[in-house]
């Protein structure tokens, strides 16, 4: 199941353009301001940060050479596994060649890069750039965005293997090849800001430990998840001493683009949690999980966690026609609309300022009920009653979240991340 998001070309609206207009304006945008979203004079950083991923060649290599194997090694244990060494050495090669591009296109108009690897992105790097480059796909988007805490600095991705990963969150794929004719658009203004609206979370309760767990593109195993967690949770102890104190609420130093997702890190086992909409009355609930995401999310996981199937609607619209005797048409065109349809309702504009909370699979008995098992919302808040549970920022960063911990999840202009679009 993909977790990756989809981007949409709109426009956004005056207010944000008219916040930055209200106080001096920052020597690297030389765009007029207006209620427009589209950049007038464009933008030419001095100093842009490229954030690579880690290639697929890169993890194994890695990993098997900290078990003390060699390359041959390495090439006999993939065949083992059915994996391509040869396959992914040239995707490798292929990801490096679009990196040193980009880096060369940016030296060639005088711009200072620093180039890092994803182990490497923190927030000094970010305080350093002055923008800063994705340079892998969706996944590498996402953690780039999650350290960018002002709505200020531009985020760029530009998918450098455009054929093996989708790269929705970056720019068209013709300029992964063509970088410096992106780069022109970018200093004449040929293009359009578009502020995505992300997700901030503060925790609190008792046992919490707001230190997270990096997830990387290869996920952890269940064994080494938790292990991870507890590793966190003595340093926790060290530092301050009363780990199981109610704490007062913490906003957390990240911000999430795609979706925050809470549950046991079991998949098989049910997620028991107390919730609330709005401020509303908290509702017992076990479930599969709680998804709660962003416009520039609604197309990602929490599309596919809503969806429906041509099956199920042709389904439903028969037990409907046999039920009411309505002559309701049953050939694949329209059963097709109707999904259509219903599928795109799920989607909305990455500059909304509304959340939207989907609940997987919810149990419902005489024990827990399930008022609206999707909907959206201005804030959820979620009182964790798990075991063994995280709370799981864009798929890659995850925090402990087990009985006690309390979440509020919300939306925040100051949150917006600054985002090119350029047209194909």
């Amino acid at each position: 199941m993909s977790r990756r998001s989809v981007g949409h070309l709109v426009s956004v609206g005056g207010r944000a353009i008219k916040l930055l207009c209200g106080r001096s304006p920052h020597p690297l945008y030389t765009s007029v301001c207006n209620s427009s979203s589209q950049a007038k004079a464009g933008f030419k950083p001095e100093r842009v940060a490229v954030v690579t991923k880690t290639t697929r060649y890169e993890f194994e290599q890695q990993r098997y050479r900290y078990a003390g194997l060699s390359e041959e090694d390495l090439k006999q244990l993939l065949a083992m596994k059915g994996s391509s060494y040869s396959g992914l050495l040239e995707r490798h090669h292929i990801h490096n060649n679009n990196v040193e591009h980009i880096v060369k296109s940016l030296q060639g108009e005088g711009i200072d890069v620093r180039v890092v690897k994803r182990g490497e992105y923190n927030e000094e790097v970010v305080r350093w750039a002055d923008a800063i480059i994705s340079a892998g796909g969706d996944g590498t988007m996402l953690l780039v965005a999650s350290k960018v805490l002002s709505k200020d600095k531009p985020v760029v991705g530009v998918n450098t293997d455009p054929e093996r990963s989708e790269g929705h969150l970056c720019l068209p794929v013709r300029y992964t090849r063509a970088f410096p004719e992106a780069l022109g658009k970018l200093c004449r203004g040929d293009f359009r800001w578009l502020w995505r609206q992300r997700i901030r979370l503060h925790l609190e309760g008792t046992g919490i430990n707001p230190t997270p767990v990096d997830l990387h593109e290869e996920q952890l195993s269940l064994e080494q998840h938790c292990q991870a967690h507890r590793l966190t949770t003595m340093d926790g102890q060290q530092r301050t001493g009363t780990p199981h104190e109610h704490s007062k609420p913490s906003l957390l130093p990240v911000r999430s683009l795609n979706e925050i997702f809470i549950g046991e890190s079991l998949s098989s086992r049910a997620s028991y949690y107390e919730i609330s909409v709005d401020d509303g009355p908290w509702e017992k609930q076990k479930s599969s999980g709680l998804s709660i995401c962003t416009g520039t999310g609604s197309k990602a996981w929490s599309y596919n966690i809503n969806k429906l199937a041509e099956q199920a609607v042709e389904e439903i619209l028969k037990i409907g026609k046999s039920l009411t005797g309505l002559d309701i048409p049953l050939n694949r065109e329209f059963i097709e609309k109707v999904t259509d349809q219903y599928n795109e309702s799920l989607v909305f504009s990455p500059d909304d300022r509304r959340l939207f909370y989907s609940v997987r699979e919810p149990i419902v008995n005489r024990v827990f009920s399930n008022s609206r098992q999707r909907g959206f919302a201005s804030k959820v808040c979620v009182r964790s009653r798990c075991w063994d549970a995280c709370m799981v920022v864009d798929g890659g960063t995850s925090f402990e979240f087990n009985d006690g911990a309390i979440a509020t999840i919300s939306i925040s202009e100051e949150d917006q991340l600054r985002t090119v679009v350029l047209e194909n």
